[in-house]
């Protein structure tokens, strides 16, 4: 089924205590459509980079299956850039430098071949650029699914209510989900959210796993205890992209084939935390993919 997703596609430079990168290749867009394309392709996506922005990255992205006919280049400007520093629990980091650049203006243009998308991802992102995405889309998608931060309910919280009742699926971590609500119970505010306009909600608690929503429903899904965790940037959107994917691939959104989709997101994400960036997830295979789910089932089974 075909997948559409919005997001940044951008330079990042990371130091973890394993070691640092210069400028290598980030962004939720990135890491949401090579993570998706690992379960159905073409992965649609719209994103703006700069003319300094190499056209080997953009090949890199194709060879996996993105079509990049939505990616905008603007001549003359520069490339989203973020560079941060990991603590040593690696659940902490310090932001260094934040470079909008081309973001700052950023219009979402959708090709007309783009049209007709049945799954939509609307990776972490200005909300009035999500919404404006959604309303330019001319057939209502079967399922569109939602990632956001805290720094837009910090910023821009009418703008992102606005988009948070236009979805299906909203993905954030247990920290915003008590800051959207003013709950400090996450099943409190799992009820509040769903309120506001989503039909399900997925809460991540990083090492803890996630949890998935839907009426009166709760699926927990167990993170797996990995002996070493290298670079946990892009992790979430690493996630968000196996979720959507395997959703687009099996074309079935019942709660208890979200539950599955929560699993293969979050092997995914355990996969994405291994090396620098995107190169782990560059070099999985299938094999590799059914034996961490294995390893999930594993965790939950007694």
């Amino acid at each position: 089924m075909s997948l559409l997703t919005v997001g940044s596609v951008a330079f990042d430079a990371i130091e973890t205590p394993f070691g640092k990168t210069d400028k290598i290749i980030g962004g939720a867009g990135t890491y949401i459509t090579i993570s998706a394309s690992f379960f159905t392709k073409p992965v649609k996506v719209v994103a703006v980079v700069g003319d300094d922005f190499p056209k080997e990255y953009i090949s890199t992205l194709e060879q996996q299956g993105v079509d990049t006919e939505g990616l905008q280049i603007i001549e003359g400007e520069k490339t989203f850039f973020w560079a941060g520093k990991y603590h040593n629990d690696m659940n902490s980091r310090d932001t260094l430098v934040t470079e909008l650049n081309v973001l700052e203006h950023f219009d979402p243009i959708v090709p007309a071949n783009y049209q007709g998308s049945e799954y939509v991802m609307l990776g972490n992102l200005s909300p009035q650029v999500q919404s404006t995405l959604i309303e330019r889309l001319e057939n209502k998608p079967k399922l569109v699914v939602l990632d956001t931060m805290n720094f837009w309910m910090d910023i821009a919280l009418e703008d992102l209510m606005k988009t948070i009742s236009m979805v299906d699926v909203l993905s954030i971590n247990d920290e915003e989900a008590r800051q959207l609500s003013g709950e400090y119970s996450l099943r409190k505010a799992a009820k509040k959210i769903m309120a506001m306009g989503p039909k399900y909600l997925i809460i991540k608690k990083g090492e803890h796993g996630a949890l998935l929503f839907h009426e009166d429903k709760v699926f927990s899904a167990p993170a797996l205890p990995l002996e070493e965790v290298f670079d946990p940037t892009g992790a979430g959107d690493t996630f968000a992209g196996g979720f959507i994917g395997y959703l687009a691939k099996t074309d079935d959104i019942s709660f208890d084939n979200m539950k599955k989709a929560v699993i293969y997101g979050s092997a995914m994400a355990s996969f994405c935390v291994e090396k620098f960036g995107t190169e782990r997830l560059l070099e999985i295979t299938e094999a590799d993919l059914e034996a961490r789910v294995k390893e999930f089932e594993e965790l939950t089974n007694f």
